[in-house]
């Protein structure tokens, strides 16, 4: 099929029973931007909490999360469905790159950082294409990522008290307004129970005269986003490169789980959609955007609904990108009182570490084995910890020291433990 034609599923009206509307179909138009607007809302919550906490302007993050999302069908030749949202496991280095200001660090720095980070994911990504996807599980074992995750969400758990501890009573109205949401609703609702918490805290801080309205005010209703230039230092970069490895794992595990839902062999765009998701990293971070990656909260639309056509994305793509020309809309965002952000990022980051567990229990990794133990401990003490050192210009944070242990480690001990035949 050529990029833009969809065969109607059926009638486009109806889903029978046991079917579903696969990749290269969709429903009739009107229902099609139902199922798109569906995704741009799964999207929101989470795609917007970057944005928030890192200071970066929301209304640029939408817009090329827009265009990743457009750019990944294309890349993908419109076979794998995906929404490519903010990534959360830039949130570490960004905020290191934020405050490192007097080492060539910055948020423009920090633009750098996600743009280096993108050009080696789309390296990735071509050598997944030339070479197949066997290297990849050989040097990212479950063990390996699992850590990585778990780091990745633990060492942020500073950041987390520094908010919460500005205002905590609207912090602990968010974190128990996100508890209570997600276990009083079901489906969607429940999925996007962080960015319902979220409002409720914004929204209890707005009655009590606790939130910025003036730049609200001051904000137009129509505006191109504000876009800004990157800077490169690698003592800066350098802090980026565990986050590649994270999506390394993301994309391929979202391409699996899309192919099991589908009954689609969707090997052969592996290193597409790796590719994809570097271009659009790449190009976000050259503007001003967040970093990009396929999300989970749009697998959980397309598995309620039954439908799993790429038209729909297109249609959040291009929703996104227009979302993204209000101004006000970001204002609205980037307003969001510290203390509701001290109990989202509480429940966020938590949420992130732990879902470095489920990756450990959904592969049955073997704690039995000694080396398995050693390595996940130990990177794991030294990223909560943040063990950082420096070396001449060049500063190796917890989060990066953590992924060296893991990766490295890992492959190190297991070669020396497979050659004594243990």
């Amino acid at each position: 099929m050529s990029l833009l034609t969809w065969k109607v599923h059926g009638t486009g009206k109806k889903i029978a029973a046991g079917e579903v509307v696969s990749t290269d179909e969709r429903l009739s138009w009107p229902r099609t931007m139902g199922v798109g607007l569906q995704h741009i809302a799964a999207m929101f919550g989470a795609t917007f909490l970057v944005p928030i906490i890192t200071g970066f302007p929301p209304t640029t993050t939408l817009f090329f999360s827009g265009i990743g999302t457009i750019l990944f069908l294309i890349i993908t030749k419109n076979k794998v469905p995906s929404y490519l949202g903010s990534s959360f496991a830039f949130l570490g280095p960004i905020g290191a790159a934020v405050a490192s200001t007097g080492a060539g660090g910055g948020m423009a720095a920090a633009l750098g950082g996600i743009v280096f980070t993108g050009v080696v994911l789309a390296l990735v990504g071509f050598a997944v294409r030339a070479a197949g996807i066997g290297w990849v599980n050989w040097l990212l074992p479950p063990v390996v990522t699992g850590t990585i995750v778990m780091v990745i969400g633990f060492n942020l758990a500073g950041a987390a008290k520094g908010n919460f501890t500005k205002d905590p009573l609207i912090a602990i109205i968010t974190l128990g307004s996100i508890a209570f949401i997600g276990v009083i609703s079901k489906g969607f609702l429940s999925r996007i129970s962080i960015f319902l918490g979220l409002a409720v805290g914004y929204i209890v801080a707005l009655i009590m005269g606790d939130v910025d309205t003036k730049g609200i005010e001051a904000a137009s209703w129509f505006a191109i986003p504000t876009f800004t230039t990157p800077t490169f230092s690698m003592n800066v970069m350098i802090l980026f490169l565990p986050v590649v490895l994270v999506l390394i794992a993301e994309n391929v595990g979202h391409v699996k789980s899309v192919a099991a839902m589908t009954g689609k062999d969707l090997d052969d765009q592996m290193g597409n959609a790796l590719m994809a998701d570097g271009v659009a990293t790449t190009l976000a971070g050259m503007g001003g955007g967040s970093g990009t990656t396929t999300y989970a909260e749009n697998i959980g639309v397309m598995a309620a609904t039954r439908v799993y056509s790429t038209a729909a994305y297109w249609v959040a793509g291009a929703g996104a990108i227009l979302l993204s020309l209000s101004p006000k809309f970001g204002a609205v965002l980037s307003a969001t009182p510290v203390g509701a952000l001290g109990g989202v990022s509480t429940a966020l980051f938590g949420m992130i570490g732990v879902l470095g567990a489920r990756i450990w229990i959904d592969s049955r990794v073997n704690f039995a084995d000694s080396t398995n133990l050693l390595i996940a401990g130990s990177a794991l003490i030294i990223g909560i910890a943040d063990y950082s050192w420096t070396r001449g210009d060049y500063t190796f944070t917890g989060i990066v020291n953590a992924t060296l242990v893991a990766v490295i480690g890992y492959r190190v001990l297991h070669a020396i433990s497979d050659a004594r035949g243990k």
